[in-house]
């Protein structure tokens, strides 16, 4: 893997895209930065990150037959990627929150923004952006349910070496994507879904709360929830928040 170390950016997804319009980006080209200024989330949220305690970067990821219609194979894949990272360091009652969420119980440790260039019907390379909150203790009060690795563990960690070490599980998940390997990524994703089989206080988009059970995921990667009257019904991201 090629590795480009920033001092501070603002963003390494958009450094990423910016560099890959310019440039043929090699496969695994990972953006790193110890401060980024404008981190991004989904839609339109921010990551928050203090400069030097936290692992901020992007992996630049090429496909040659990703069709878009298997596009959530890809979320699984780095979704499941950092979870069995973290697993591996012994991070304790860690799940995946859909979609891409990475938990401690119920709190937040780690985000991930997964952006597509598309041609035709295929994904032709994503830029993965991924915050871990590795050795940072305090965190702003407006930031509700997080926690560092740190703080769960008491370590310290290199930030260096937990890169690498998630890089390459990213790399194992996406060669079962280009095997086709995607019944597997399904069943381990819903293996470890936060929530799955569970009934769960919902909100909708209307602030309407609800009661029902996450069942799985659509094929086109909407969160699937049955309903007290046993109908399924798929929501989007930011159609529904747990309560």
């Amino acid at each position: 893997m090629k590795i480009i170390k920033l001092n501070a950016i603002n963003s390494t997804n958009s450094f990423l895209k910016e560099l890959a319009q310019d440039a043929a980006l090699k496969n695994f080209t990972v953006a790193v930065t110890n401060n980024q200024t404008n981190g991004r989330g989904q839609q339109v949220n921010k990551w928050i990150s203090k400069p030097f305690k936290n692992l901020t970067f992007s992996v630049f990821i090429t496909f040659s037959d990703l069709q878009i219609q298997k596009k959530k194979y890809l979320n699984f894949a780095v979704s499941l990627a950092i979870y069995e990272s973290l697993l591996d360091l012994n991070i304790p009652r860690t799940t995946i929150k859909w979609p891409n969420d990475i938990l401690s119980a119920n709190k937040k440790i780690c985000g991930v923004l997964i952006e597509n260039s598309i041609k035709g019907s295929k994904i032709k390379s994503s830029i993965i952006g991924i915050g871990l909150n590795t050795n940072q203790q305090v965190f702003p009060d407006f930031l509700k349910n997080v926690t560092s690795l740190k703080n769960l563990t008491g370590k310290n960690y290199d930030l260096d070496i937990l890169l690498k070490q998630i890089v390459e599980k990213i790399k194992e998940k996406v060669k079962l994507l280009d095997d086709n390997n995607f019944a597997d990524l399904e069943k381990s994703y819903l293996n470890v879904l936060y929530k799955i089989n569970i009934p769960t206080i919902f909100k909708n988009s209307e602030d309407v709360l609800f009661m029902g059970i996450i069942t799985g995921i659509s094929k086109d990667g909407k969160l699937q929830i049955q309903l007290e009257d046993e109908t399924i019904k798929e929501f989007g991201i930011k159609e529904i928040t747990f309560i």
